[in-house]
């Protein structure tokens, strides 16, 4: 196996597996498991790799491959960053306005833009809030139960 996949591999694996939160702890891991690599070189994979970080309640940020967060395992993650930072859900008119923890509204929109949903137009994440446009004919209960997708408990935060 050559050098490159057998790095990009391993990476993956890490980024999957462990909370990493920084490109000095994913070289230090790599370091461990035998694989070379140097700073830039790192920095490249995980650009290739689209590799993204996002909000962690006890590690500040960790590394995640968004194109994985169907992984059941991400999934478990992702959910759990979600039910802890979302704070509100309310609405005016055909748009609803969720609040988070400071910090986390870009992560939490980005995970909702990556669900796809029917009723969501879009949406735009400041530091704790996020705008998100419903579909023309969309009512709130059904944006909400759509929600529930990404936030177990959704119904319980709308005001």
């Amino acid at each position: 196996m050559r050098n490159k996949t057998k790095r990009l591999l391993t990476i993956r694996k890490l980024i999957e597996s462990e909370l990493i939160s920084s490109q000095e702890e994913l070289l230090f891991r790599l370091k461990e498991l035998d694989v070379e690599a140097t700073q830039s070189t790192l920095s490249r994979d995980l650009k290739f790799m689209k590799v993204a970080k996002i909000p962690h309640k006890e590690k500040g940020y960790i590394y995640v491959i968004p194109d994985n967060i169907q992984n059941e395992q991400r999934e478990e993650k992702v959910s759990a960053i979600i039910t802890d930072t979302i704070l509100s859900i309310d609405f005016s008119g055909t748009m609803a306005i969720i609040k988070t923890l400071p910090g986390y509204a870009t992560a939490v929109a980005a995970l909702i833009d990556n669900e796809n949903y029917f009723e969501i137009l879009g949406t735009i994440a400041g530091d704790d809030t996020i705008f998100l446009a419903m579909r023309e004919g969309v009512s709130r209960s059904e944006l909400i139960d759509a929600l529930v997708t990404v936030h177990p408990a959704i119904h319980m935060l709308y005001k």
